[in-house]
């Protein structure tokens, strides 16, 4: 009955939705004011397609019951993974870790390497991995490359991945193993609950609504996702993902290597075409293995195969040429030899940089010199990743949230999710607003930037529900931009008398409230038994977070900028004064609209505006602003209760 009334109210819902935008769009943008008309029913549109992803996420809602028992001959690996965290907090955790029912190997994946980390692993009988030299001045990743580092040194059949702070119950791989029965899943992801979090959570981190009818919601389209801790993975998942993404990262090096002899050879062929020159034949005999290789590899041919046919054709090429040019050879070998061209003799590999293979490209080449160039071009190829610690990265490196970027990945390999609604590890929640700020915006930047660089829309392999349910997510970091929107609309009409709306009032809320109604009673009805309303405030109070993030990691993935990866702490930060710094727009943006709303009565009261229903609706549209961005306030002043530990026990 509970599906098929969210059902009910998710059309309701979006039909009325599509009416009131529609009439907006149609009838009541008021052009003359287009500044701030067509702002508001651009963000109007956009909490519209926010409305269709959640109607589409709770429209098939997957409760799960018992789950099925645990396969007695699994074999797991406990992953533990800190950074800086206390060392009596990681142990409390890998202590508890050690009590879990199901047999199994703990292990602390320090990336600190810290040597009292090490002692009091080795004293208590847990498995202790650090980074190994391999990644000495070479891309850390984060989390991701802890990990990485920790699947190549492990055996385990599954690995359950806990943070510090994560203390499991000892059920939780008999609650979640049995899962795996179905050989095409790869994860079970379980909720993330705070046990230091007060009954009105002010920093808003239970989520609820997340873990619960979201994840659940995504479930049902089998893209519930990795959230990072908590969850157990198969190994096997892992490492084809490991060597697909191996295999596609070579087969872009190996296609940039062909573009780039493609300009030379064809270089090369004009040249003995007006020379008439008598290597012609060779150069397009290499001219056509070029592109019979870069046509094989876009079919999806094993790029060891591609690469060898093409290797032999061009060997084949040589060897029928005789150049009596010997001064345009030594030419050619003086200007490979001043290019950048490494040679690591450890590895036995040519190591070639960009520039190099754009230079290599441009060069005007005899013709032996041309196709010599082209057969070094696809031997520079670094098969090795000598930029990397190690070739394989199973876990996603692209962003700073590894989590959800993997998750996808293994969709659009075939692999199923699970998501299992049942609390089976109780961890610690940020205890002041700065924390929380710090872990927010984190989430944020990874999940823009995974949209930027591995557009759920576009990858290959996803379902479309699958695809919708990953872009919701990334959407929903787009709702800063709405919020300033939402902010401005009201203060320039109470301010100024500026009407963004072309429309009477009674015909603007006729439109406007059945809408509005159906949408609160949608998440009435879905969050039904739990407190969703801290996470709607949220998601308008953290508007310049939100922004931020957004700019930031535009500025990464666009331009190379960093984000500055912070690792969220897990103890008590030192008290001060009042964080002001930390909520200065929100303070500013409060203060405006109080300010706007006493000019707009004063204006109404004074004959400077005439429309009661206006003034009246932009009020009430402030009064829902004040009391949404109230929560950013109660955050600030909040302080957790002093206990005499703050480890979790």
């Amino acid at each position: 009955m509970r599906r098929w009334l969210v059902r009910l109210l998710v059309l309701l819902t979006l039909t009325f939705g599509t009416i009131y935008v529609g009439w907006r769009w149609v009838f009541s943008v008021n052009w003359a004011n287009w500044w701030i008309g067509v702002p508001l029913v651009v963000a109007e549109t956009y909490s519209l397609i926010d409305a269709y992803l959640f109607g589409l996420t709770v429209w098939r809602l997957r409760v799960r019951g018992e789950p099925p028992p645990p396969p007695a001959d699994a074999t797991v690996d406990v992953f533990i993974t800190t950074y800086n965290e206390p060392v009596e907090m990681v142990l409390a955790t890998a202590l508890a870790a050690q009590r879990i029912g199901h047999p199994h190997e703990t292990w602390i994946l320090d990336d600190g390497a810290r040597e009292d980390m090490r002692a009091a692993a080795e004293a208590h009988g847990v498995g202790y991995i650090t980074r190994s030299e391999d990644w000495q001045n070479r891309p850390r990743h984060a989390k991701a490359g802890n990990l990485n580092n920790a699947l190549f040194l492990t055996h385990g059949e599954f690995m359950l991945i806990l943070d510090a702070d994560q203390v499991p119950d000892p059920l939780i791989l008999d609650r979640t193993l049995g899962y795996f029965s179905d050989p095409r899943v790869a994860l079970v992801q379980t909720p993330q609950w705070f046990v230091n979090v007060t009954e009105s959570d002010p920093l808003g981190s239970q989520a609820p609504l997340f873990y619960g009818p979201i994840q659940q919601g995504k479930d049902g389209w089998n893209a519930a996702f990795f959230c990072g801790s908590n969850a157990v993975l198969r190994r096997e998942a892992l490492m084809q993902l490991g060597i697909v993404g191996y295999v596609r990262e070579m087969s872009a090096a190996v296609r940039a290597a062909l573009d780039a002899g493609s300009r030379v050879i064809a270089r090369a062929v004009r040249q003995a075409r007006r020379d008439a020159d008598p290597a012609l034949p060779a150069l397009l005999g290499v001219q056509q293995a070029v592109g019979q290789a870069r046509e094989r590899l876009a079919s999806g041919d094993a790029v060891a195969d591609v690469t060898y046919e093409f290797q032999r054709q061009v060997d084949e090429a040589a060897r029928g040429l005789v150049s009596s040019d010997l001064a345009g050879i030594e030419a050619d070998l003086r200007a490979i030899r001043a290019l950048p061209v490494d040679h690591d003799d450890e590895l036995g590999v040519l190591v070639v940089d960009e520039a190099a293979l754009e230079r290599l490209a441009d060069r005007e080449w005899s013709p032996l010199g041309a196709i010599e160039s082209v057969r070094g071009l696809l031997a520079a190829v670094d098969v090795d990743r000598d930029d990397e610690a190690q070739p394989m990265m199973p876990l996603a490196t692209v962003s700073v949230t590894e989590d959800m970027a993997t998750c996808m990945r293994l969709h659009s390999l075939g692999w199923r999710s699970v998501y299992h609604h049942e609390i089976l590890a109780h961890g610690l929640a940020p205890e002041d607003l700065r924390t929380m700020l710090q872990q927010r915006l984190r989430w944020a930047q990874g999940t823009i930037q995974v949209m930027l660089r591995e557009n759920p829309l576009v990858q290959r392999g996803l379902s479309v529900g699958q695809r919708l349910m990953y872009f919701a997510t990334m959407w929903s970091y787009l709702s800063g931009f709405a919020a300033l929107v939402y902010i401005a609309a009201p203060v320039v009409y109470l301010c100024f008398g500026v009407l963004p709306v072309h429309a009477f009032g009674l015909q603007f809320l006729e439109h406007f409230i059945p809408y509005m109604l159906f949408n609160q009673l949608l998440f009435l009805v879905v969050g039904y038994g739990i407190r969703t309303w801290r996470g709607q405030q949220y998601s308008l109070a953290l508007f310049p977070l939100w922004i931020r993030a957004c700019v930031t990691a535009a500025a990464n993935v666009l331009f190379g900028k960093p984000l500055g990866f912070v690792v969220t702490p897990k103890t008590r930060q030192a008290r001060g004064g009042f964080p002001w710094r930390l909520i200065l727009p929100q303070t500013v943006a409060v203060a405006v609209l109080v300010l706007a709303c006493a000019i707009g009565v004063l204006r109404l009261w004074t004959g400077a505006s005439t429309s009661t229903i206006g003034t009246f609706v932009n009020v009430a549209w402030v009064a829902y602003d004040l009391l949404v961005m109230s929560v950013i306030f109660r955050a600030a002043a909040f302080r957790a209760p002093e206990t005499d530990d703050q480890k979790v026990d």
